[in-house]
């Protein structure tokens, strides 16, 4: 019960903190802005606790089902492939109908999906089930967060939507919290309970309302959520492209640096065992306190690639810190993990970054997709990692793809526009 309890703090204090600028803000917001912007934090704070429960639950799940110990770290990268997979497909097709049918619509549709496959994972005895069933989760968990993102970024002011979105992002990265300590009751309980998050989520979603931008695009003849669009203007494209760079970082720290860290504990010589699912907890509550101050940072500072700058340079100092701890504690790794987290917490950032890249009628096909193609990216990272692990070992396999991955992304910052207080009602 503890991971609600921190929930329940945040949505408090993201309620005064709405409060705060509605009191400040000469337009002011609406009850109705208000109430959307805490919907969709509960919307992400459902989404990562059903997009992280497998991370958390794999060695235990997959002992649990007849995988052999030997076998646990291959087959547990295959399903995460096969979840992410399915999250680059679903991006696309969310993202496509929240331009072509609206951001509400899509709201409840990816929902609806991802809590039936997290019901139907709790039954699982199989690894070509789990995979199955995993996959599915993925297409349904692609639509929740670019959604909730663009349903903010288009009705919130445009000074004041990066507090809206980092609010968003706070609140919704204790999830992870949640997921660890449900799953330490058991790991089918853990999914029958991501499950039922999803159906009282849906209960709250009635009565929340359209983005009026969108409403307004409706009344436009111009084609809306054509994902071609991303692929047959260079310009368009490598806008797209860097957006996706840019948080590559964070998915390589979560999914291979925390969630390997079993494996990872072997080659520190660790002096007590280190827990996958604790380093998650420890490293998101830390990401939403991030979250935060990236989000103030680039307010404060009006600048979105600022924020960025100073966030992924960090992150990598970090992960350096992290990969030379030998003889590491279990403490000390909760520690390093609260430490990188910190330093990944620039999501809520990223994400607003590309959705202010792009106009209303692609607007939630590239704020669905980018976040997606990020995930999945972790494909790719994965397989790349395990290549480099045979011929460098995980340590020095771990520097190697941190530093690529960082200097990716810092490129990918410096070739985008600064794009905060921009007007976002246009269209391509």
């Amino acid at each position: 019960m503890r991971g609600f309890f921190y929930a329940g703090n945040f949505t408090k204090l993201a309620n005064q903190l709405l409060q705060f600028m509605t009191d400040n803000n000469p337009q002011k917001l609406t009850r109705n802005a208000i109430l959307l912007v805490l919907v969709a934090s509960l919307g992400y704070f459902v989404d990562i606790y059903d997009l992280l429960i497998f991370l958390i639950v794999r060695k235990q799940s997959l002992l649990a089902i007849g995988v052999k110990p030997a076998d646990v770290l291959p087959e547990g990268v295959s399903i995460v492939n096969w979840q992410m997979i399915g999250m680059l497909l679903g991006g696309i097709l969310w993202g496509v109908l929240g331009d072509k049918l609206g951001r509400i619509k899509v709201l409840f549709g990816s929902i609806t999906l991802y809590s039936l496959a997290n019901f139907a994972n709790g039954f699982v005895h199989d690894v070509e089930f789990y995979a199955i069933i995993r996959f599915i989760a993925g297409i349904g968990l692609a639509g929740e967060l670019g959604a909730g993102i663009t349903l903010v970024s288009e009705t919130l002011s445009k000074e004041k939507r990066g507090y809206g979105t980092m609010i968003v992002a706070a609140v919704g990265l204790l999830g992870a919290a949640a997921a660890d300590i449900v799953a330490k009751y058991g790991w089918r309980e853990a999914y029958f309970v991501g499950g039922g998050l999803g159906v009282l989520l849906l209960l709250l979603r009635i009565g929340t309302f359209e983005s009026g931008m969108f409403k307004n695009l409706n009344e436009a003849d111009v084609s809306k959520g054509d994902f071609f669009m991303l692929f047959n203007n260079w310009q368009r494209f490598k806008k797209y492209l860097y957006c996706i760079l840019i948080g590559a970082p964070l998915w390589y720290v979560v999914g291979v640096l925390i969630s390997l860290a079993p494996e990872f504990g072997v080659e520190l010589h660790a002096t007590g065992k280190l827990s996958a699912g604790d380093g998650i907890l420890y490293a998101y509550i830390a990401i939403a306190i991030g979250g935060i101050a990236a989000g103030f940072l680039s307010q404060i500072t009006r600048s979105r690639k600022l924020a960025m700058y100073v966030f992924l340079s960090l992150s990598a100092f970090s992960v350096v810190i992290y990969l030379n701890a030998e003889g590491i504690s279990s403490q000390q790794y909760l520690w390093l993990c609260a430490l990188m987290g910190f330093f990944v917490g620039y999501w809520a950032t990223f994400i607003t970054i590309a959705a202010e890249q792009f106009g209303t009628n692609i607007r939630a096909t590239v704020a669905t997709t980018v976040p997606n193609f990020v995930r999945g990216s972790l494909v790719p990272i994965n397989f790349a990692f395990l290549a480099l692990k045979g011929h460098y070992g995980m340590i020095n396999s771990g520097y190697i793809m941190m530093a690529i991955l960082t200097i990716l992304s810092l490129f990918a910052v410096s070739q985008l526009k600064e794009t905060f207080g921009k007007d976002l009602d246009y269209i391509e």
